[in-house]
């Protein structure tokens, strides 16, 4: 996976890699994600982008499901 090989993602997150690459690979165009750690990352996300780029892929709009809701819909 590039996103490990390129050190965007540390070798602990394989998994979190493999998902943002799959849902790249496929043209997901959301990936909602309570992971916030490596995945929905303000830090993570720019160097993310840009690995994407570089291999010719789209990065899906990542972010939390709770940044999906509505403001009429925000929990109290």
């Amino acid at each position: 996976n590039s996103l490990l090989s390129q050190s965007v993602l540390p070798k602990k997150a394989e998994l979190d890699a493999l998902h943002i690459a799959a849902a790249s690979l496929h043209r997901v165009e959301y990936l909602l994600t309570w992971n916030c750690t490596h995945i929905a990352n303000a830090r993570t996300l720019p160097r993310v982008g840009a690995a994407l780029a570089r291999l010719g892929y789209a990065m899906p709009y990542i972010c939390t499901p709770e940044e999906m809701l509505d403001d009429d819909e925000t929990p109290s």
